[in-house]
């Protein structure tokens, strides 16, 4: 990777990082602004797929700025890995935008938060996978894989609901929508993902032909 994209990829994870501890704050004050702790805020700080995906997207921005030097790095560098992952904050920014943005208007900070955790990392993002990241490797058959996370998430929000009744999101809200809807619910999303991810698989091909047709023509 050259170096100035390795200079992009370092200034988008000092963003991510610090709209993600940023965000952990806010939360924390909120919860205690209520009358709870410090374990509270970040009990739901960690419930959001919003704010794993960025953490994951922070992970990817800080291993391409170092490069492939560990194991760690190594794994966040893969073209798989990065498409994943550039799937999951994509639908992050759709879903929120679509869904639940009007559902609250925050201020000041939260608002500098959220739009930098919804808006401005996925586009950069998705810039960064589009020019720096290699595509060549990438093949129809990892779809399947990178929908894991999706479906582990689904699986860890109801088993945290089911521990104290909060749900992060109203379309996953057992008590008041019931199992059967928000099993359709999370159905609909994961068809969701499935188009994100085959949109971005098409993008990723039509740019390896591409590349290679330019390699194999002469001076």
């Amino acid at each position: 990777m050259s170096t100035r994209f390795r200079l992009f990829a370092a200034a988008a994870a000092a963003l991510g990082w610090f709209a993600l501890i940023l965000q952990w704050l806010l939360s924390i004050q909120l919860t205690m602004e209520k009358g709870e702790g410090a374990l509270a805020g970040t009990w739901i700080y960690f419930g959001f797929y919003t704010i794993l995906t960025n953490i994951l997207v922070a992970l990817a921005f800080t291993a391409g700025a170092i490069g492939p030097r560990g194991m760690v790095t190594r794994f966040f560098n893969r073209p798989g890995t990065c498409t994943a992952v550039a799937m999951s904050i994509v639908v992050v920014s759709a879903v929120y935008n679509v869904m639940l943005r009007q559902l609250w208007h925050p201020q000041g900070w939260q608002l500098f938060a959220d739009a930098t955790l919804h808006d401005a990392m996925p586009l950069a993002f998705l810039a960064y996978w589009w020019i720096a990241v290699p595509k060549a490797s990438l093949a129809w058959r990892q779809i399947p894989a990178w929908l894991g996370y999706p479906a582990a998430y689904f699986a860890y929000a109801l088993a945290r609901g089911a521990l104290n009744g909060w749900y992060p999101y109203p379309f996953l809200d057992v008590t008041n929508l019931g199992y059967v809807q928000v099993v359709i619910n999370a159905l609909l999303v994961l068809l969701f993902f499935i188009a994100v991810a085959v949109a971005l698989m098409g993008l990723a091909r039509w740019q390896a032909r591409r590349a290679a047709q330019a390699s194999t023509q002469p001076a």
